[in-house]
């Protein structure tokens, strides 16, 4: 049934017309019709900063296809030099400014470049997230790996300054929160996944975290970390790993209520507020992240649900985390 309303919600995008003209469109993306969707959720699945859901009309844009690979990621590096956050020692005065006055300096051996790197837990307690020295997106899991064999893997450990500026060089964007959730959905603006309302419980559909995170993992889908984009069945608008393999990282600036404070009216092009505040973590400002990862499980986040928000601080790159980007027909038009 989800794969007949799938592919009802592509026929309907072609009857309305796929693009914006007759001319073929940025080569790897595809044309996201305007529309006017229920932004957010309020099943019993969703967390407080994806309520309440509100009515949100979008114009038509492009979209990537699949999400930026290794590949792709290495032209960009070739072609201008550009060095990531992971690649350059963190700066101690952001790293304090983003925690409560009086708060310890971190020693001085973690102020090397590196990222955090996902390492699963032997005992419960244990932390799964651990800092690695000279992790970085060419070897995303530290010292001794490589892109061999990944380079058709989206680009991981990249923060959200390093997905921007591949997105200008590329003449691109990063997609607004709201765009990300509407293409998400492929036309399927009720159901609770991007391919309908049944979840998928051994990854038949997503790259995802099979079994008991973090604790136990069933082979499922047959990816341990990433997978190759378009691994599997694309959404009704085309796009391929709207749900699974990295979280994506979107331009918005991170509200826990943004959603309360257009709760009553039809919002147009929502860019996402002014300034990021996350009262977890005040001192933090954040950007917000979509799509749930090979990481995520329904005993854990299900962050995979169109719906579902996830927030980091623009400076942080992860070993589950990427991006893909957007176009809009008037290139002059930049939200952010």
């Amino acid at each position: 049934m989800a794969l007949k309303c799938i592919a009802g919600a592509a026929l309907l995008v072609l009857l309305i017309g796929c693009r914006p003209d007759s001319e073929p469109g940025p080569e790897g993306m595809v044309w996201i019709p305007s529309g006017e969707f229920q932004m957010g959720s309020d099943s019993k699945l969703a967390r407080p900063d994806e309520r309440p859901a509100h009515q949100v009309q979008i114009d038509g844009f492009w979209m990537d296809a699949a999400e930026v690979t290794n590949a792709e990621f290495q032209a960009f590096v070739e072609a201008t030099g550009y060095l990531t956050d992971a690649e350059r020692p963190p700066d101690l005065a952001s790293i304090m400014a983003q925690v409560p006055p009086g708060t310890p300096e971190p020693p001085a051996e973690m102020l090397v470049a590196g990222s955090l790197v996902f390492s699963e837990p032997s005992a419960p307690g244990e932390p799964w997230w651990k800092w690695q020295p000279a992790a970085d997106w060419r070897r995303p899991e530290g010292p001794g790996s490589t892109l061999s064999g990944r380079e058709d893997h989206p680009v991981v450990q990249v923060s959200w300054r390093d997905a921007a500026a591949y997105a200008a060089w590329a003449g691109k964007r990063l997609p607004t929160e709201a765009e990300w959730e509407y293409a998400a959905r492929g036309g399927l603006e009720s159901a609770a996944y991007a391919w309908g309302s049944e979840a998928d419980l051994e990854g038949s559909r997503m790259n995802s975290w099979q079994g008991d995170f973090p604790y136990q993992r069933r082979e499922g889908d047959g990816y341990a970390t990433t997978s190759p984009v378009r691994s599997f069945e694309p959404n009704g608008y085309g796009l391929y790993d709207v749900a699974g393999n990295v979280w994506e990282w979107v331009s918005d600036w991170y509200r826990a209520d943004t959603y309360a404070r257009r709760s009553g009216r039809v919002v147009i092009n929502p860019i996402g507020p002014p300034a990021g505040y996350d009262p977890d973590e005040p001192y933090a400002p954040k950007r917000v992240c979509r799509g749930g990862s090979f990481l995520c499980s329904e005993n854990y986040c299900t962050g995979y649900r169109p719906s579902a928000r996830m927030k980091t601080s623009p400076d942080t790159s992860l070993a589950h985390t990427g991006f893909r980007c957007a176009k809009s027909p008037d290139e002059s038009a930049q939200p952010g």
